[in-house]
């Protein structure tokens, strides 16, 4: 995501949203995050140049409105569209909905006016937006 955002500073914007819902993986506090990511994981010093959220739920009754939004409108990842929970012992929320985020990392790319444009996986490379992203951008008045 630094990457990304280096590459277009001016014309991306990167936007993260931790969150404990999955595995327990986000557990400090919303004070310690930045510190966990720095020393940590993914560590070695590393320092997000985007905006990070505090942690928030991204499905179940406590849905974050952005979230609610995304998954009503890019309801599955385009490139894994049967992605699903893999393990029920995970499922630390309810009620469960076919359109839920299955896992951290999952990425939506949003266009310039605020529409949602695509929805991609936990395991596709984040590096790999950037054609769609490109794509975004020339279809976008500078």
């Amino acid at each position: 995501l630094n990457q990304l955002q280096s590459k277009y500073p001016h014309r991306l914007v990167v936007l993260g949203f931790p969150c404990n819902q999955f595995g327990y993986q986000e557990n400090c506090t919303n004070g310690e995050i930045l510190h966990s990511l720095q020393h940590v994981r993914p560590g070695g010093g590393f320092k997000p140049n985007f905006t990070l959220f505090e942690k928030c739920d991204v499905n179940g009754a406590n849905t974050h409105p952005v979230f609610a939004y995304l998954k009503c409108k890019l309801p599955y990842p385009e490139d894994d569209p049967s992605s699903l929970m893999k393990d029920p012992r995970f499922l630390v929320w309810s009620p469960v909905s076919r359109a839920d985020v299955s896992w951290n990392f999952e990425k939506f790319l949003i266009g310039p006016e605020g529409e949602p444009f695509k929805r991609y996986s936990r395991n596709f490379p984040t590096i790999d937006v950037e054609p769609d992203i490109q794509r975004l951008l020339r279809l976008t008045k500078t």
